[in-house]
C-alpha cells in the first residue's frame, strides 16, 4: 500500500534550480534511499516532503491526503541527534507528544512501552551525556517513530557512528521497522550503506537534481548477512558508481 507520494516537485533557490520535476514513493514497511553527490537537492527534497519548505511546483501525498507545505504530518530525523542535555531520556523522546498538547504525564506514559522494543530499557530516567552514541540515535529515532504517522524522513542519521556500532544499528533498524510496519525515506552519502538497508535506491543526480535511475535491491532484506562479501553486492555497487559518474 502506497503510505507517501511526491509528485513533479521542483524548486528554486534566488533564481537557481536546485530539483526539476522529482517524483517518487514510498510503500508500507518500505525502506528506499535517496542517493546522490552533495549539492544535488537531497536535503531540499526532503524538507518539501516534510512541509517545512513549500516547492515551486508539484505536490506531496501521505496516505492519500495532500500535505503539500503543511509541516507536523511526517516525522524527520536530521544526521544530530538534537536531545537536550538538560532533559532526561524520557523527556526527549516524549517531547513531540507534548508539543501537540498531550500532558507530560500522559506523554511519557505513551512513550514508557516502546524504550523496550527500541533497545533502551532502563535508560528513561538518564539524561543525553550518560548515553552512547549508539543509545542516543536510538532514543532520537523512538522520539521520531512516535510522531511518525507510519513514514519517517531520516538525513543521515548513522553517519556519525563508528563502522561498528553503524553496522549494528543498521541490523536494529532494520528488525524495527519489519516489527511496527514503518516507512523510511533515508538520505545516504554512502553506497554500501543504501545497498544494505534499501528496498529501492533513487539517484538524485544532475544541477538542478533529478531522479534518473531507480535500482530495486533484488536479494530480501532479511536475507542480508554477509551480502556486502558477494559479487551481486558489487555488481550493484559498481552499477550505482557508473551511473553518480554520468
Amino acid at each position: 500500500m502506497e503510505v507517501l507520494k511526491a509528485e513533479h516537485i521542483s524548486k528554486s533557490f534566488d533564481s537557481k534550480p536546485v530539483l526539476q520535476d522529482v517524483s517518487l514513493r514510498l510503500e508500507e514497511g518500505e525502506l528506499v534511499s535517496l542517493l546522490g553527490l552533495s549539492g544535488s537537492g537531497k536535503s531540499t527534497l526532503l524538507n518539501i516532503i516534510s512541509g517545512l519548505v513549500p516547492p515551486d511546483r508539484g505536490r506531496v501525498f501521505l496516505g492519500g491526503e495532500e500535505i503539500t507545505g503543511r509541516p507536523g504530518h511526517i516525522s524527520y530525523m536530521l544526521q544530530k541527534d538534537l536531545l537536550l542535555e538538560h532533559k532526561r531520556v524520557i523527556d526527549n523522546v516524549s517531547l513531540p507528544l507534548v508539543i501537540r498538547g498531550m500532558k507530560k504525564e500522559e506523554a511519557r506514559a505513551q512513550a514508557d512501552p516502546y524504550f523496550e522494543q527500541f533497545g533502551l530499557s532502563g535508560t528513561q530516567g538518564l539524561y543525553p551525556s550518560q548515553l552512547s552514541g549508539g543509545m542516543r540515535q536510538r532514543a532520537a529515532l523512538l522520539r521520531t517513530y512516535l510522531c511518525s504517522h507510519g513514514v519517517a524522513l531520516l538525513d543521515e542519521p548513522f553517519s556519525a557512528l563508528d563502522m561498528i556500532t553503524k553496522g549494528q544499528m543498521h541490523e536494529w533498524y532494520l528488525s524495527v521497522m519489519r516489527r511496527i510496519r514503518l516507512a523510511t525515506l533515508l538520505i545516504t552519502h554512502d553506497v554500501d550503506e543504501a545497498i544494505l538497508l534499501s528496498d529501492r535506491i533513487c539517484l538524485l543526480t544532475g544541477t538542478p537534481g533529478e531522479i534518473r535511475h531507480e535500482i530495486r535491491i533484488e536479494v530480501p532484506r532479511g536475507e542480508r548477512q554477509g551480502f556486502e562479501l558477494t559479487p551481486a553486492f558489487l555488481g550493484y555497487k559498481q552499477r550505482i558508481l557508473n551511473m553518480l559518474k554520468e
